[in-house]
């Protein structure tokens, strides 16, 4: 699933800490940014594999700041670049686990680690997606993942992720490489969700599909 990338990030051992000042971390990022509407099932950046990002500059901490304040007005717990019409392998979060510890931070190029057999263990909750506005579906996912990526200065990073915060980089990863939630569902399950979404009103602004 992954592009080749030029990077050193198998000799990063350490994971980030993204729950020390979460809260002013991301009140930062979200006050320097500019929130933007959210684009929706249909819209082409979100059914195409993203570009990898390969100015690491100003341009780029803008972005991640406008993602922040996009994340916040929709009341969202992760947000991936094509979301709001970037063609970009960028996703951000500010997500709990199931401990309630809050995560927040960004990926930038992410790449999804395989997990060993014993780490696989399916959480079959329910998922949503801000592009896919009011409609929610259970999906099996791992309890646990790890995720690794660049900062914003280009430095290999890694994140790992338990319980719902698993299944926060899972769906934003898989957002970069131009596949929804919605497409690991089962036709059925899938033309429910879409249905709901038809039927519900989102609470953000969106951008309308011609």
């Amino acid at each position: 699933m992954a592009s080749q990338q030029d990077t050193d990030q198998s000799l990063v051992d350490e994971f980030i800490n993204d729950t020390e000042d979460a809260e002013a971390r991301e009140l930062a990022h979200r006050e320097r940014g500019t929130s933007r509407p959210i684009t929706v099932v249909g819209n082409p950046v979100l059914h195409r594999e993203c570009r990898d990002v390969t100015a690491f500059d100003g341009e780029l901490a803008q972005l991640i700041d406008d993602m922040f304040a996009s994340q916040r007005t929709a009341e969202g717990v992760g947000l991936a670049a094509n979301q709001i019409g970037v063609d970009a392998k960028v996703f951000v979060y500010d997500c709990p686990d199931d401990d309630g510890v809050r995560h927040v931070g960004y990926v930038i190029n992410p790449v999804l680690e395989e997990l060993p057999a014993d780490r696989r263990v399916l959480d079959e909750s329910n998922e949503g997606c801000l592009s896919v506005p009011t409609a929610y579906a259970a999906l099996a996912r791992p309890d646990y993942a790890v995720v690794s990526g660049r900062d914003a200065q280009g430095n290999p990073i890694r994140v790992e992720g338990t319980g719902y915060f698993a299944r926060c980089l899972q769906h934003e990863t898989d957002h970069v490489y131009g596949r929804l939630y919605i497409d690991r569902l089962s036709k059925r399950d899938r033309k429910d969700a879409l249905r709901q979404m038809e039927e519900g009103t989102p609470r953000y602004p969106v951008v309308a599909n011609d």
